[in-house]
């Protein structure tokens, strides 16, 4: 089968190959899936440079969320690969307690988009932050892939949704996910904006992949009681958070690492992909596609989304 695969650590777009390899062997309580889309998330880029919390062995397929056919029985399952082998190739292995049934009638395209995002969104709003009907949900980077989730997510919990973002496409892009506020950031600072639009209050809750300066300035548009949820930090530099500001203003910083929850509690996940499945069916989440991509357009497609100039989700099809 064909598989990208890096070698060597490096800019993805520089040290991807797309080799010829034998189809993987699936050991005991595995499934061999054949790849129906693979969706791009920024964990592949920061895993081929070196840089994610997760540094698998080389060389290695990356990848790290697929809608695939479980060979054997034609079953539709979406989740993350297991055992080494990435999405970003014609065959997967998954686990078979980590394969989730893709909603009926729901594209291969859309269905490789609903698990990580969307799961961390999930848990990042209702398990971390404990969003409630009529709060107000600032979301960072709302057009990318993470931000789209929280935006459907927030709206979907009855949430008073503020988002940001880069540019006019971008920002109507995050109106027609259901935001209801969208700050354009490259041209005005959102924090006196958040002010203004919810009379002084400030954001309950702030969902920030970005981090550096975007969670800085969140800090100051943070509501009494407000939980700021550290996503991620694509802006490439990790913030400090001055504990005694957290004090004077009586708001928490909330760490958000979903992958935990696979290892520390797994039952979560498959409770979380059932309440997704019911938001899929009632119409409230509907995963918004950039770009859907061959798979040999891998590097290029990852190159797009490093220079963030991307809206939604990016998926590729073998």
């Amino acid at each position: 089968m064909r598989a990208w695969r890096v070698h060597e650590l490096g800019e993805p777009s520089q040290v991807l190959s797309l080799d010829e390899v034998a189809r993987p062997t699936p050991g005991e309580g595995q499934l061999l899936v054949r790849v129906r889309a693979a969706a791009l998330n920024f964990p592949d880029i920061l895993m081929a440079q070196g840089l994610y919390q997760e540094r698998p062995p080389l060389p290695y397929t990356p990848g790290v969320e697929l809608c695939g056919e479980v060979v054997g029985t034609g079953q539709r399952v979406l989740g993350g690969p297991s055992g080494g082998s990435g999405a970003f190739a014609e065959y997967a292995l998954m686990d078979a307690d980590g394969a989730w049934p893709v909603p009926d009638g729901m594209p291969d395209e859309k269905a490789a988009a609903l698990y990580l995002t969307y799961q961390t969104g999930h848990v990042g709003l209702h398990r971390r932050a404990r969003l409630q009907p009529g709060e107000w949900l600032l979301v960072h980077a709302g057009a990318g892939g993470v931000g789209s989730a929280a935006i459907q997510l927030g709206k979907a919990a009855g949430a008073r949704v503020i988002a940001t973002a880069g540019g006019a496409r971008k920002v109507e892009v995050c109106r027609q996910l259901g935001a209801d506020h969208v700050v354009d950031y490259t041209a005005e600072d959102f924090v006196p904006v958040v002010k203004e639009i919810t009379g002084g209050h400030g954001a309950d809750v702030v969902y920030d992949p970005v981090g550096g300066d975007v969670f800085d300035r969140s800090r100051r548009c943070i509501a009494f009681e407000g939980r700021l949820v550290v996503v991620g930090f694509t802006s490439g530099r990790i913030p400090d958070a001055p504990a005694n500001h957290a004090l004077v203003k009586n708001y928490s910083v909330v760490g958000l690492h979903w992958g935990l929850y696979r290892t520390k509690e797994p039952a979560l996940i498959g409770t979380v992909h059932a309440e997704l499945t019911r938001l899929v069916e009632s119409g409230q989440v509907d995963p918004m596609l950039g770009e859907v991509l061959p798979l040999d357009q891998a590097p290029q497609a990852l190159a797009r989304l490093a220079d963030r100039g991307t809206v939604g989700k990016i998926v590729l099809v073998p």
